[in-house]
């Protein structure tokens, strides 16, 4: 199939497969005598994957070794839990940074009167250097 038909089988647009393919993450399509991509199974299950993991946030970087213990039959699930057990870690300290953001935010909104007078704790909080 050509790169439109898989970017429709797979999910991912044809502009990500080409990125995918430029910075090697999946390798390029085979091409036909005139010259146009050319993508099987194989190729869709591994963009199926990929669009899976960044789905679950995973860094490209983190991808890219997951697509390498996917493809390698010999690994030891161990390698994967600690890709996905670390990303966890990093998705919690983004959640707890999110929270901590929300609730400063929504503080300094409950002390704003929302008034036709300039004074805003919302903007002095923000001119205040920490």
């Amino acid at each position: 199939m050509n790169i439109g038909q898989a970017a429709s089988a797979s999910g991912v647009s044809a502009k990500m497969i080409r990125y995918y393919e430029s910075i090697a993450l999946i390798p390029p399509g085979r091409r036909s005598a005139s010259g146009y991509r050319v993508y099987g199974e194989n190729d869709l299950h591994a963009l199926r994957f990929v669009k899976r993991a960044r789905t679950l946030g995973f860094s490209l970087d983190q991808i890219r070794e997951l697509l390498s213990l996917w493809q390698d039959k010999e690994r030891a699930s161990a390698d994967v839990k600690t890709i996905a057990l670390g990303h966890v870690e990093e998705l919690n300290q983004r959640i707890a940074e999110l929270t901590e953001m929300r609730d400063t935010l929504q503080t300094l909104a409950r002390c704003c009167k929302g008034n036709d007078r300039p004074d805003c704790p919302i903007l002095q909080s923000l001119a205040e250097s920490n």
